[in-house]
């Protein structure tokens, strides 16, 4: 009945009386019931509090641990201290089970009566020095949740927590990854140090090495500590769950060296084989990642070829990878990655078009060699009838020709001559924008007076954004005209 909705409050006093049933299995019902309507009925639920406590005596670790589960979970304030004292007994339970509760008990003590605090920092401080896996997890996420500032609590226990980082469960892994990322960041920062290069002279340990007279180079070290965190961390990129494979990039991103960086690439990738959601993760970490490797991910630059299955956001996220390693790719994968994103200038997604519009002309920055072939592409969208291509084609161009622009004064002569077959409106203030900074770059070859000339004639049936291009191109005309004028005489 209570999970179907069925209101059950009715029965609250007949279902607690079978709260002390030496059943296990009614007990467990029982306990669901209870913190269910505990809090509509807080006189009644208390009434049961005294039967719970003997529970936690119960000679079956299952029984002590569930009993504390549920007292823990009645959220009633009058109860803080009984809670308080239960978590006590739990910390110093035989049965790790039962201490796994205590710690996880933790959390919600807090929340419902706050002034508890300094009484749980001590359960918590014995809790992380737990010899079981099993329950340091529990015990570092009640402390992130508790007190996640008070990093002076881990300094005795931060080897310990490292050398059991393999053995927890998934979840207490990745709260145990949080709390060393916070904590190396403050405690252990990473230093240089000039090391000298030493050459050896032969193959056994008797003959002598020489090294090297020059003053050295300086390489990253680690801090030992440090070092030991992150040497624990490198066997959960095996890991089956893929939040531990993205936790445990991130602190490579952060506290690691390049070699560190290197390794979690590999598991990064396999993850895009994952469903949509992760996928989508994934890639957010495999643009971070390559924004401090590109030239790491070159290798597989096949994997992120966009799929039709594939989301918006995961689309675009495939073309910033590609942007970022196309200046280190060979020329066979660089016609790849341009094709592909010319492919998808023809796609029936108008975002999907601008990003990849926008792709091509990161490649051409990022690439000066690949910008003429760059710019040969995006000139071929701007006549195109789909006004979304056209227009930020010409954005992108616009970028390109203010980089160098001695360079394209005849792509500027070009793109005047499409005029006439540009019919969107931003497209052909684009255009006229850019004849306008030519202007008075080459007079002999300016084509400012001529284009000028001919947009007056169809002023009048032109857009609000072209008007105002050509205004401002007829006053920058004007200018240049006055400036001739005034060095010839």
């Amino acid at each position: 009945m209570m999970y179907r909705s069925k209101p059950c409050l009715p029965y609250f006093s007949s279902v607690v009386k079978n709260v002390a049933s030496p059943n296990i299995e009614v007990k467990k019902l029982v306990y669901i019931y209870l913190l269910h309507y505990a809090e509509s009925e807080p006189d009644l639920a208390l009434l049961s509090i005294n039967t719970i406590q003997k529970s936690l005596t119960d000679q079956n670790p299952q029984v002590r641990a569930m009993a504390l589960r549920v007292m823990s979970g009645i959220r009633v304030p009058v109860i803080s201290q009984i809670v308080s004292l239960a978590i006590k007994r739990g910390c110093a339970d035989m049965s790790p089970h039962v201490r796994k509760a205590a710690a996880l008990a933790i959390p919600k003590c807090y929340r419902l009566d706050p002034n508890t605090l300094p009484q749980l920092l001590d359960y918590l401080a014995t809790l992380l020095g737990d010899k079981q896996y099993y329950v340091i997890g529990s015990a570092v996420m009640a402390f992130l949740e508790v007190c996640p500032e008070r990093v002076d609590l881990i300094h005795k226990h931060y080897r310990s927590l490292v050398r059991k980082l393999v053995d927890m469960d998934e979840w207490g892994q990745l709260a145990t990854l949080r709390l060393m990322s916070v904590y190396a960041r403050r405690c252990l920062p990473k230093r240089t140090r000039k090391v000298k290069k030493s050459k050896m002279k032969g193959f056994y340990e008797d003959e002598s090495s020489e090294e090297d007279g020059s003053m050295g180079e300086e390489t990253e070290v680690l801090d030992p500590d440090l070092e030991l965190f992150i040497k624990a961390c490198k066997s959960l990129l095996q890991s089956r769950n893929s939040a531990v494979i993205v936790a445990v990039a991130r602190c490579f991103l952060d506290l690691g060296t390049p070699e560190y960086i290197d390794s979690a690439i590999g598991p990064l990738v396999a993850l895009l084989r994952s469903p949509q959601d992760i996928q989508q993760v994934a890639m957010y970490n495999i643009v971070a990642t390559c924004l401090a490797r590109p030239e790491r991910f070159v290798q597989y630059a096949n994997h992120f070829l966009v799929h039709a299955s594939d989301t918006f956001d995961v689309a675009r996220l495939k073309f910033e990878v590609w942007t970022l390693i196309y200046p280190h790719c060979e020329p066979h994968v660089r016609d790849m990655i341009l094709t592909e994103l010319e492919h998808f200038t023809r796609a029936l997604d108008p975002n999907l078009v601008q990003e990849s519009v926008r792709a091509i002309g990161r490649c051409a920055q990022n690439d000066s060699r690949a910008s003429a072939r760059c710019l040969r592409l995006l000139l071929k969208q701007v006549s195109s009838q789909d006004d979304h291509l056209a227009a930020e084609s010409l954005t992108v161009i616009r970028h390109l020709i203010q980089q160098e622009p001695q360079a394209h004064v005849k792509t500027v002569i070009r793109l005047a001559k499409n005029l006439d077959t540009t019919p969107n409106p931003d497209a052909r203030a684009t255009i006229i924008w850019l004849v306008g900074e030519f202007a008075g770059m080459d007079s002999e070859n300016n084509i400012a007076p001529d284009v000028l000339r001919i947009l007056t004639k169809g002023f009048a049936s032109e857009s609000e954004p072209a008007k105002l291009q050509i205004v401002l191109l007829a006053a920058k005309v004007y200018l240049h005209y006055l400036n001739r004028t005034r060095n010839q005489e």
